[in-house]
C-alpha cells in the first residue's frame, strides 16, 4: 500500500467526518485498515474514535494541516501532467467582467471551431465570485488578486481618453487636460467621478470634469462615447479595434491617464487547488494571444 494512498484516505476521513462517508469505491473496513496502517507506521494515534464520532488528536491535527496542502499540490501536478496528453473537451465555465466580455465573447467562435468537443459556459459579472464554490474554471479579473488563485497577466492597465469623430466635429479636440473643462465628459460613478488625473513627463495635473451622462458600467460609457455623446476614459484594450476602425479617436496621447489609483491590470485567474487542465491552458493561451497587442508589458 503506497504512503500517498494512505495519506489521501486519512484526509478524506477527516474531511468526511466518518469512515463510512469516506468509503467511496471501497469498503469501510478497507478505509479503516488504511488509516490504522498509517498510524502504525507513524507510531502515533491520529484519530480519536468513540461512539460520538471521530476527532483529531493533537498529533493528528498537526499531521492533517501539513499534508493537506501537499496533497493538493500533488493532485494539481498529476492533473497538469495528464492534461498535456488529453484532448480539449467537456465544459469550460468562465467568468468575465462586462468590459472583458465585450472583447472575448465575439471571438470565442474561433476557439470553439478549433476544439469542436469543447463547450463554454459564460458568466458575465463584475463580482469576484468564489471559483471553487461556483465551479468556475477561469475568471478574467481586474486588479490585485487573492492568494488562492494562480493568474496570468493579459495586459497592463493603460487608459485612454477617446471620443467619436462626430463629437469632435461639434466640440473640437482638447489639446491639454485643462481643455476638458469645456467638454462633455462621461463619468464612471464607482470612483470619484468628478476628477480625472493626468501624468506627463513634466508634471501631474488633476482636472475637475463635468458631463451630462454617468454610469457604473464601463460598456455603457463606451456605448455613449461611440454614439458621439461625449468623451470617456476607458482601458485601451477595450477600444483598440474601435480606434483602428475609426469609430473612436484618442486624444491627449502624450499623457498617462489614471482616473483612480491602484493596480488594475487584467488577469486570467484559476484556482490553485485545481491546477491547470488542458482546456484551461488552451483557453488562457487563447486570451494571451487575443490581448497581445493591447500594450507593452
Amino acid at each position: 500500500m503506497d504512503d500517498f494512498g494512505r495519506i489521501k484516505t486519512f484526509i478524506e476521513v477527516v474531511d468526511a467526518g466518518s469512515f463510512s462517508r469516506a468509503a467511496r469505491g471501497m469498503s469501510i473496513s478497507a478505509v479503516t485498515r488504511r488509516v490504522q496502517s498509517l498510524e502504525d507506521e507513524l507510531g502515533v494515534r491520529l484519530l480519536n474514535r468513540n461512539t460520538r464520532g471521530l476527532s483529531l488528536t493533537d498529533a493528528g491535527r498537526n499531521f492533517y494541516d501539513r499534508v493537506t496542502g501537499i496533497s493538493v499540490e500533488l493532485d494539481s501536478a498529476v492533473s497538469e501532467v495528464k492534461s498535456l496528453q488529453n484532448d480539449v473537451r467537456g465544459q469550460l465555465r468562465i467568468s468575465l467582467r462586462h468590459s472583458a466580455a465585450m472583447i472575448i465573447v465575439p471571438v470565442l467562435d474561433k476557439l470553439l471551431s478549433s476544439h469542436p468537443d469543447l463547450k463554454i459556459d459564460v458568466i458575465v459579472t463584475d463580482e469576484r465570485r468564489d471559483l471553487i464554490a461556483n465551479n468556475i474554471d477561469v475568471a478574467v479579473w481586474l486588479g490585485p488578486l487573492p492568494d488562492a488563485v494562480i493568474a496570468r497577466r493579459l495586459c497592463p492597465s493603460r487608459r485612454v481618453v477617446c471620443g467619436a469623430p462626430s463629437y469632435f466635429d461639434k466640440r473640437g479636440i482638447p489639446l491639454t487636460p485643462q481643455d476638458l473643462v469645456h467638454h462633455n465628459c462621461l463619468r464612471y460613478t464607482p470612483i470619484n467621478a468628478h476628477r480625472w488625473n493626468f501624468l506627463s513627463e513634466d508634471h501631474a495635473e488633476e482636472v475637475n470634469i463635468q458631463g451630462s451622462f454617468s454610469s457604473d458600467n464601463g460598456p455603457a460609457l463606451l456605448a455613449s462615447a461611440i454614439s458621439g455623446h461625449g468623451l470617456a476614459v476607458v482601458f485601451e484594450w477595450m477600444v483598440r479595434d474601435l480606434m483602428a476602425q475609426g469609430k473612436l479617436i484618442r486624444v491627449l496621447p502624450t499623457y498617462a491617464v489614471n482616473p483612480h489609483p491602484g493596480d488594475a491590470d487584467l488577469y486570467a485567474a484559476w484556482s490553485s487547488s485545481r491546477g491547470m487542465s488542458r482546456k484551461v491552458r488552451v483557453f488562457v493561451d487563447f486570451l494571451v494571444a487575443l490581448f497581445a497587442n493591447s500594450g507593452p508589458d
